[in-house]
C-alpha cells in the first residue's frame, strides 16, 4: 500500500487500528457502481478463466471472492497484519499474506493479472514508479493490471470518519487523474486499454469525491522512471 520506511509504518499502524472497523463496514461489491463492476468485469475477460491474480493492497479481502466469482484464482497482500488476519478470518479460502507493494515476494511472471482496488491511493508520487514496476516484474508477458483510485489532484486527510468512531489515526491519501496513471503505467511498460471515470454518486453512497479506473497491459520494458512533477503524498 506504500513505500518501505515511515511513511510505510505509519499507514500499517493506522490499518492495523481501524481493521475491524473498516472490514465490519465495507463488504462485498457494496460501495461499487454498475460502471466500476463493469471494468474488473473485463479486467477478468482480459486475464483470461483460471488466470493467477494478484489482490494488491487487499485489505481485508472483500474483492478475493468476487474475483473469484469471476472465474479467476486470486491471491491478496496488504501492508496490515491485522488486515491479512481479517482476511483469511472472513475469507479463508484464498491464500493472502503481509508484504509491501513496493518489494511484493513474488518471483517474475508470477501472475497473468495485478488487481490493484484502491491500493495506490496511499503511495506517494515518488513511490509509484517502484509499485508500478513492482506490478510489472510479477506479471507475465501480456499480463493484465487494473488501478482504481480516487480521481483528482492533490492529497486529502481522509481520518476523520475513523477518528468519529474511537479511532485515533491519520490518514493521507493522494487523489491522481485517469491520465496520470495511465501515463505511470505506460513508463513502466503498459499500454493502456481502457480508462473509466466518474462523478461522486449523491444519496445513499456517502462519496465526495470522483472514481477512476484504468485497465492496462503489460507490453514493454519494465523500467523505473522518476515522475514529472514530484509532489509530497504523506
Amino acid at each position: 500500500m506504500a513505500p518501505r520506511g515511515l511513511a510505510a509504518h505509519r499507514i500499517r499502524a493506522a490499518y492495523d487500528e481501524v481493521a475491524d472497523t473498516y472490514a465490519d463496514a465495507l463488504v462485498g461489491t457494496a460501495a461499487e457502481q454498475p460502471g466500476e463492476l463493469a471494468m474488473i468485469e473485463r479486467f477478468a475477460r482480459h486475464a483470461g478463466r483460471g488466470a493467477a491474480v494478484l489482490d494488491a493492497g487487499c485489505g481485508a479481502g472483500r474483492m478475493l471472492p468476487v474475483l473469484a466469482g469471476l472465474g479467476l484464482e486470486p491471491r491478496g497482500i496488504d501492508l496490515s497484519p491485522r488486515m491479512i488476519a481479517r482476511a483469511r478470518a472472513d475469507h479463508p479460502g484464498f491464500g493472502t499474506r503481509v508484504g509491501d507493494l513496493t518489494a511484493l515476494p513474488y518471483p517474475a511472471g508470477a501472475f497473468d493479472g495485478y488487481f490493484a482496488w484502491y491500493s495506490i491511493v496511499h503511495v506517494a508520487d515518488s513511490a509509484l514508479p517502484a509499485v508500478l514496476a513492482e506490478a510489472a516484474r510479477v506479471l507475465r508477458p501480456g499480463g493484465t493490471a487494473l488501478v482504481a483510485f480516487q480521481a483528482g489532484t492533490g492529497t486529502r486527510e481522509v481520518g476523520a470518519a475513523f477518528r468519529a468512531r474511537g479511532h485515533a489515526v491519520e490518514l493521507h491519501r493522494r487523489h491522481r487523474s485517469a491520465a496520470e496513471v495511465a501515463a505511470a503505467l505506460k513508463r513502466a511498460g503498459f499500454a493502456g486499454t481502457a480508462r473509466f471515470e466518474r462523478e461522486p454518486v449523491r444519496g445513499t453512497v456517502a462519496e465526495t469525491e470522483a472514481q477512476a479506473v484504468v485497465l492496462a497491459r503489460l507490453t514493454g520494458p519494465r523500467a523505473v522512471s522518476a515522475p514529472d512533477s514530484p509532489r509530497a503524498s504523506q
